[in-house]
């Protein structure tokens, strides 16, 4: 035996069904949205991931380098060495004083090489020591960014999973609650909330003016509203409004029954 969904009769029971599809409609909202968001979120975390890690590269190629220029320092102080004793040699078989002086003067030459490339190879240790120092750090934020990205990836899809069976309870939820509602009206909510950013089409009146609007409605607007007589539509913003008691009771009763489905 098929039962026939009784519609909403009374003004009242129009605005409860109505913002409690809303709430509904408004939850499914968020976790499409955070559904959009995990691939932007994660690509941004492995982004940065990509330039740690060519920054550790980059460091590393400069390392090498100093490395190398140590080395070419290193075969320029043996070089020198070696010219030195050659010259050391030829000045027991030199006996023209000319040819002595010149052969001290490369001699000194050399030796200064020497000093000089001594004191660049201090100054490259020095480089390397400051370098090495910065990998390492550098090493290590990169190993708990790598350890943040695999949890967080283990956290958004344990938080999707559940996403997942959410909406498909609230999916159903709100095509029942829409059962509810006369056809006409529906298609007035659904065009409203297509019309509108955050897919809000029934707005609690708060201090005056509809949540998330600064234009607050009139005083005989207002006293229609919480008489609850008949469905008002904020001038300005096109939306169903409802005043901000009701609202809060058919909060209560969504948050009950998301209560009930996490348990």
């Amino acid at each position: 035996m098929v039962h026939k969904i009784q519609e909403a009769v009374t003004v009242v029971d129009k605005l409860r069904i109505l913002y409690h599809l809303q709430l509904i409609d408004s939850r499914i909202d968020e976790i499409r949205k955070f559904r959009d968001n995990i691939p932007m979120e994660l690509k941004s975390l492995e982004e940065e991931l990509d330039q740690m890690k060519k920054k550790l590269e980059n460091l590393h190629e400069d390392l090498f380098s100093i490395k190398e220029n140590i080395n070419k320092q290193n075969k320029n102080i043996k070089s020198s060495e070696i010219l030195i004793n050659k010259y050391e040699k030829q000045k027991n078989h030199i006996k023209n004083h000319k040819e002595f002086y010149s052969i001290d003067k490369e001699i000194d030459y050399q030796k200064l090489e020497i000093q000089l490339a001594k004191k660049r190879i201090k100054e490259l240790n020095v480089q390397i020591d400051k370098r090495e120092e910065i990998f390492k750090k550098k090493e290590s934020i990169l190993k708990k960014k790598k350890e943040h990205l695999f949890h967080k990836k283990k956290e958004l899809n344990h938080i999707q999973s559940e996403n997942n069976k959410e909406e498909k309870i609230l999916l159903e939820q709100s095509l029942c609650f829409s059962k509810k509602v006369d056809n006409s009206l529906l298609k007035i909510y659904q065009r409203i909330r297509n019309g509108v950013k955050n897919g809000v089409a029934v707005a609690p009146v708060q201090r005056g003016a509809p949540l998330g609007s600064y234009l607050a409605i009139t005083p005989q607007k207002y006293s229609e509203l919480i008489q609850r007589n008949k469905l008002l539509i904020d001038e300005h913003s096109g939306r169903i409004l409802i005043d901000a008691e009701l609202a809060e009771e058919e909060k209560k009763k969504f948050f009950v029954f998301c209560s009930k489905k996490k348990l």
